[in-house]
């Protein structure tokens, strides 16, 4: 392997990792903020127990994030020298916006958050809270902006190879950021409400935390029902924009190789062996005319197939293919089990149905496994360019030799599992625990020392748990 796919291959790696902690973080800073809001409203002691019981979560998942983004910048500089330096100008200043308005909010109130219970007035805590909540969404506006822009690049000129800016307003709203920042924000409280709602799946066949479980799992049942038909919607709307500007990753996504003759329609695919060699599709399973239906609204539609490109201006097919099939599968899944939860809790049996409780429990990583599948579309769909259209990977990546690549991915492979093992761990072990009732606050009246570390909440906790 060359260095091109090793650098490939260890900025995929890294941006995996790095892409769950944030999207699991999006949701949960909303959760805290909805649960501190309740407990205001209503005093009522399980309202903060899981509070403090989803604080300590989200401060481990926090840092292991931050922990995770800070690679990745380096790897510009390493591994994608020329694309930095190509496209810096562009990509350099929406990154420092998002560190200015998002990261310096989340810093400043992350402390009052973890650790200011009782030091300040009760609205000032909640304030916090809704901050770094607002923070998270903050981040997440800028990063969709930058990574859309490689997507569908607007509001620049070419000159002697570097990107230039004409239009700020055309970089950050460009054709794709809106359809794609809705789908992503979705996606995150979608990921969170699954662990929710999991978590909560798991108490209950545990018969443990019972009044907890039933309230969480009553608010992930109404979440999902309204969040996953809007979800779908809104993925409907980001494929035909991307069908619009990125016709070959959407091509791909269905395994379209070769334009069908005019009234035939575009079939649904939805099984197939895709063969990138010999252009075609092994073992098909179609649906006639659907897949037309489904990204044109017509029936007789068509999107440009792949044999309109030369072979290597195509993405790589069944990759795509194959991720785009799981993401909508859990989509699919998310949907049925929130149906099916929302009947049983109009019955008055939510509390009792434990085959649902176990479905909740199966499908809590189903959020993670999405947003993994979604990327893999989104990022291998746009190869063989890193900016759509105007520079190609190969010519964006550093002149290094592979051995130099292969050394650092091995060592990144070897300190995420260590690293990110025990964290993974960690966070099993206090979910297994629960929220205990009226459990101990992360910072005490009677004088006792303050945390100096963001984690040191947590291992406080733990500590006391084990005495």
């Amino acid at each position: 392997m060359d260095a091109l796919l090793l650098s490939r291959i260890q900025f995929g790696f890294v941006i995996s990792f790095h892409v769950l902690f944030p999207a699991f973080t999006i949701g949960l800073s909303s959760w805290l903020a909805f649960l501190e809001y309740r407990w205001l409203r209503t005093r009522d002691a399980v309202w903060k127990d899981l509070y403090f019981f989803w604080l300590k979560i989200f401060a481990v998942s926090f840092g292991m994030g931050v922990v995770s983004g800070i690679v990745m910048s380096f790897q510009f500089g390493t591994n994608w020298s020329v694309f930095a330096e190509r496209a810096g100008a562009v990509l350099g200043p929406l990154l420092g916006f998002e560190v200015l308005t998002a990261f310096f909010l989340e810093a400043t109130f992350l402390g009052v958050m973890l650790f200011g219970w009782k030091r300040v007035p009760e609205r000032l805590h909640f304030l916090s809270t809704c901050m770094v909540a607002l923070g998270t969404l903050i981040s997440t506006f800028w990063i969709l902006s930058a990574n859309s822009w490689m997507q569908t690049p607007q509001g620049y000129e070419l000159v002697d190879g570097m990107f230039h800016v004409t239009s700020w307003r055309e970089v950050i709203f460009n054709p794709s950021f809106p359809y794609r920042l809705v789908h992503m924000t979705l996606a995150a409280f979608l990921t969170t409400c699954f662990v929710i709602g999991g978590v909560s799946g798991w108490y209950l066949r545990k018969g443990v935390h019972r009044e907890a479980a039933l309230r969480m799992l009553r608010l992930s049942t109404a979440f999902a029902l309204i969040v996953v038909p809007l979800q779908i919607l809104a993925g409907d709307l980001h494929g035909l924009n991307t069908a619009e500007h990125q016709p070959l990753k959407v091509a791909a996504m269905e395994g379209h190789w070769e334009r069908r003759p005019e009234g035939e329609g575009m079939p649904l695919v939805l099984w197939a062996v895709p063969d990138q060699e010999a252009g075609t599709n092994r073992q098909e399973v179609a649906i006639p005319r659907l897949g037309g239906v489904i990204l044109t609204h017509s029936w007789d539609g068509q999107i440009e197939a792949l044999d309109s490109a030369p072979a290597e201006d195509r993405p790589p097919v069944a990759p795509v293919f194959y991720a785009f099939r799981v993401m909508v599968g859990l989509g699919i899944a998310m949907l049925l089990l929130a149906v099916a939860s929302g009947v049983r809790w109009r019955q008055g049996r939510l509390a009792t149905a434990r085959g649902l409780h176990l479905g909740w429990n199966l499908m809590l990583p189903a959020g993670f496994v999405a947003i993994l599948a979604g990327w893999f579309v989104t990022e291998m769909g746009r190869q063989p360019w890193v900016v759509y259209g105007q520079l190609r990977t190969a010519d964006a990546v550093s002149r290094i030799d592979a051995s130099s690549v292969a050394i650092s991915l091995g060592i990144y492979v070897l300190a995420y599992a260590v690293v990110f093992g025990f964290g993974a761990a960690y966070i099993l072990q206090m979910l297994r625990r629960g929220p205990l009732p009226h459990e101990p606050e992360p910072d005490t009246e009677g004088g006792e020392r303050t945390p100096a570390r963001p984690l040191s909440a947590a291992d406080a906790t733990l500590e006391e748990g084990a005495r």
